[in-house]
């Protein structure tokens, strides 16, 4: 099924983005892919992990909503975290940058709405 696919892919994606931000924001790899400079990455260091937090939350309720089975009981879990992963997409990229759009609403938006078609 597309839709179990698009979340597990989201939800690995997501996991990569937790392991950024909770552990390697202040490595170089990480640091050019969000731009920032070795003192902005130290000085931001636990907001960082906080925001990773949050994702790991959108990575635990994805893997759930799959865990209870979509199509099935976990449709209404994956349109929640979807709709949640689609939102945070949205504002990242009005406030934080455009990649956020591609990276997060985009997969969201394609994945709930292959989740509405059913396939």
């Amino acid at each position: 099924m597309i839709a179990q696919t698009l979340i597990a892919l989201i939800a690995v994606a997501h996991i990569a983005i937790v392991l950024a931000e909770m552990v390697f924001w202040e490595t170089g790899p990480v640091r050019k892919v969000f731009r920032t400079s070795e003192a902005y990455a130290a000085n931001t260091r636990v907001l960082a992990a906080n925001m990773g937090l949050y994702n790991a939350f959108l990575v635990a309720g994805l893997i759930w909503s799959l865990l209870q089975g979509v199509p099935g009981p976990g449709t209404p879990i994956a349109h929640f975290f979807l709709a949640c992963v689609t939102v945070a997409g949205l504002y990242g990229a009005a406030t934080a940058g455009r990649g956020t759009l591609f990276v997060q609403a985009i997969p969201g938006i394609l994945a709930l709405v292959a989740l509405m078609a059913g396939v």
